[in-house]
């Protein structure tokens, strides 16, 4: 799990690289704008002003109409200290929202209710997503369609027999190193591509990769490809991915801030991470999602949407865990979106349960420290929960 969850984290940070790299030095930012080069101090204050770091550029998700209302529930009785849980974990806001209702919320790290917070490969559910509402709306006739059907620039490439089901699960079989440490890896290489006139810098990079498997055999991580799936979602809609999320969900369901999704190089939402949103509205598309995707009193998703999307569709080599349409799935039926420095959102079905945070870890990741703590806690709040209910 080490291995995968780290290249799942580290390839968020790498993208969000690739939008930032012309950025002048501020007072209070560094020149080199890799979030896991700035000090822990830079990031307690970009993390919740993402759009305001020099040269950065971000379309905005808007809010409108009546807000789903989060009401306040019972004081959940979880068994533990949550504020030093979250003093550990430096999390800057935590929320657990149990059928409906707000067990608890705090906040830390000078943020608020009021405030947004960056996602990084948390976006990538949301992508996921917009694919299964351009599915409902017919933009994308099925998900066994070839790639290249709404790419055509990848024509040609290693792309030529991947479908768009195999983009959603990673096993498109191309070749790829998401190995952020490695200047030769592609993450690193990719952070470097510089824009063709006319074409996605995505699929400028993309395009030139290898195969190295057969398509649909093997799981490798990829924040690559879930850009590409941003591109493949606005190639199919005609609109901006911020114009869609906020036509299908952001609007229609009831979320209460604008969010914001930073651009990259050529224009493009970078749908592998970098949207900005609020605690609450980050639960709030928890509680979407476990409504059965339903917004507006209108079905957003296809009726078979949700219980492919977020259960193993592929296998990572961890036992009892899995990959699904860019979610991490467990096989208990709960299942995640998560991003470097403990941005999360885990969903459990089975106990209408849905705990958003967000933070600022010590490091982009650390599986075997607050990953796992994070983790546990999860589960002690499941465990919380059942002890509620047991007669």
């Amino acid at each position: 799990m080490r291995r995968y969850m780290a290249a799942a984290f580290m390839g968020a940070a790498a993208m969000a690289g690739v939008c930032s790299a012309s950025a002048q030095t501020s007072n209070q930012f560094p020149e080199d704008l890799n979030v896991l080069f700035w000090s822990q101090d830079q990031r307690d204050a970009a993390f919740r002003t993402m759009e305001t770091v020099p040269k950065v550029v971000v379309n905005r998700i808007a809010a409108g109409g009546p807000v789903y209302p989060l009401p306040e529930g019972e004081p959940l009785d979880i068994g533990l200290d949550v504020d030093a849980h979250m003093a550990a974990q430096r999390n800057a806001g935590l929320i657990i929202v149990q059928d409906g209702k707000v067990r608890l919320e705090k906040y830390a790290l000078g943020y608020d209710a009021g405030g947004r917070w960056t996602s990084f490969s948390v976006a990538k559910s949301f992508t996921s997503t917009l694919v299964g509402a351009a599915v409902k709306d017919g933009y994308i006739r099925s998900l066994d369609d070839k790639v290249t059907v709404y790419i055509p620039d990848l024509a040609g490439s290693a792309y030529d027999d991947v479908s768009v089901r195999q983009l959603l699960t990673m096993t498109s079989g191309v070749k790829w190193n998401e190995d952020y440490t490695d200047p030769n890896s592609d993450v690193a290489r990719f952070s470097l591509q510089k824009p063709v006139p006319g074409e996605d810098i995505t699929v400028s990079y993309m395009k030139t990769l290898p195969r190295e498997a057969p398509a649909g055999s093997k799981w490798v991580y990829k924040t690559g490809e879930t850009n590409l799936i941003g591109v493949l979602v606005s190639s199919a809609t005609g609109k901006t991915l911020s114009d869609y999320l906020s036509e299908k969900v952001w609007k229609p369901f009831g979320m209460e801030q604008d969010g914001v999704w930073m651009l990259g190089a050529t224009g493009h939402e970078i749908s592998g991470c970098c949207m900005s949103a609020s605690l609450r509205d980050y639960a709030r598309f928890g509680q979407f999602i476990l409504n059965g995707g339903i917004a507006g009193g209108e079905k957003i998703l296809p009726d078979d949407w949700l219980a492919s999307a977020t259960t193993k569709r592929a296998d990572i080599d961890v036992p009892g865990r899995g990959y699904g349409y860019q979610w991490w799935t467990n096989d208990d039926g709960s299942f995640a979106a998560q991003g470097i420095f403990g941005q999360g959102i885990f969903i459990d079905p089975a106990r209408k349960l849905v705990i958003a945070s967000n933070g600022n870890w010590p490091t982009a990741t650390d599986p075997e420290g607050v990953g796992t703590a994070r983790e546990t806690f999860y589960k002690t709040v499941q465990a919380a929960i059942d002890r509620e209910s047991a007669p």
